[in-house]
């Protein structure tokens, strides 16, 4: 009975022994596999901000996208420029050289002479050159003396430029509608309708083109307000002797030519009216004579 009894202890401690060693293996098998649970929900966890943060963030590539670019603004530059110079005629020979340089025209010139004493001699210039060459040609300008004033303007266009090509286009798409109508057959009264309204459509499209042309020559080409003014006020010397008395002997000369001149124009008008002159002589001397003849006769009647 004892030995019976000590075989199930053994097996008893043997099971014991079987089951611990299956716990502590089951243990250990589930150990890692929580770990790498926790460490997974971990990652996530610290992942899921990171993604929200990416997402509230800009990419750096949104960040780098191109900005679309606008046309270049089409504009009508004036300047102008006032410059006090030693010689304004040597200066306008000047200006023309420098506007022929930069393929440009003198639109208009205007030059005043003193006139008195203490006057400065002075002259207005219009010049148009190409819009890329303003700058260069009013750095050109700037030498010909000490700059007193200086001014440039700029307007944008490009609006009315666009506004304008498409009134044009569309001006142009209604002519060859309308065109194409004019070739269809039909009644005297529609066709000249028609013809009348293509009419209208064409005068349009001349005038829209004629301001957009217009337009783009302005653009194109710059204009400039040119003042020079003398640097020293232009005073009358007091001429030399030799050139006094050769004034004075021309001007007694020119008198005493225009004093002949006019005593044969005064010949002339008399000998004219010689015969009137003879018929008034004539009819004073007849009435002298009368007058004597009736003295007498009146002298003896009493």
């Amino acid at each position: 009975m004892q030995k019976s009894m000590r075989l199930p202890r053994k097996s008893v401690l043997v099971v014991s022994a079987f089951l611990g060693g299956v716990i502590f293996t089951s243990c250990a098998a589930v150990q890692p596999s929580l770990n790498q649970e926790l460490s997974q929900s971990d990652r996530l966890a610290n992942e899921a901000p990171a993604a929200a943060m990416s997402e509230s963030m800009p990419s750096p590539q949104a960040e780098t996208a191109p900005i679309p670019s606008r046309g270049r603004p089409q504009l009508i530059k004036k300047a102008a420029m006032t410059v006090i110079v030693d010689s304004v005629s040597q200066s306008i020979d000047a200006v023309s050289q420098i506007i022929n340089q930069n393929q440009g025209d003198l639109i208009g010139l205007n030059e005043r002479q003193p006139t008195q004493e203490n006057a400065r001699h002075v002259a207005s210039m219009t010049l148009r050159v190409p819009q890329n060459s303003l700058e260069t040609t009013l750095k050109e300008l700037a030498k010909l003396g000490a700059v007193n004033n200086r001014n440039i303007t700029a307007e944008d266009v490009g609006d009315r430029l666009v506004d304008f090509q498409a009134r044009l286009t569309n001006f142009r798409q209604t002519e060859a509608n309308l065109q194409k109508i004019m070739d269809r057959s039909g009644s005297i009264k529609d066709v000249l309708s028609v013809s009348q309204e293509l009419s209208n459509v064409r005068q349009s499209i001349e005038q829209i083109d004629a301001q957009l042309k217009s337009l783009q020559n302005q653009v194109a080409y710059s204009t400039i307000t040119l003042n020079l003014e003398a640097a020293v006020s232009s005073t009358s010397p007091q001429p030399a002797l030799g050139s006094q008395i050769q004034e004075t002997w021309n001007q007694s000369t020119n008198s005493l030519g225009l004093f002949t001149v006019s005593l044969l124009k005064l010949g002339i008008w008399f000998l004219v009216y010689s015969p009137l002159w003879l018929i008034v002589a004539a009819g004073i001397y007849g009435w002298m004579r009368w007058r004597r003849t009736q003295t007498p006769e009146s002298a003896q009647s009493e």
